[in-house]
């Protein structure tokens, strides 16, 4: 994954889940994806 892509999935998880940045620096990739995943068809659930 790009930083661009990594920056911006922890924007999205920071907006919708309010996950302190802080927390999400120190996670490895595959736990941002995995957290991203999950927050992201959740919120495409709801906004359905």
């Amino acid at each position: 994954m790009s930083r661009q892509e990594r920056k911006n999935m922890i924007e999205f998880i920071e907006k919708v889940k309010g996950i302190d940045k802080t927390e999400l620096m120190y996670m490895t990739d595959a736990d941002i994806e995995h957290i991203y995943d999950t927050t992201y068809y959740y919120f495409e659930e709801i906004a359905e």
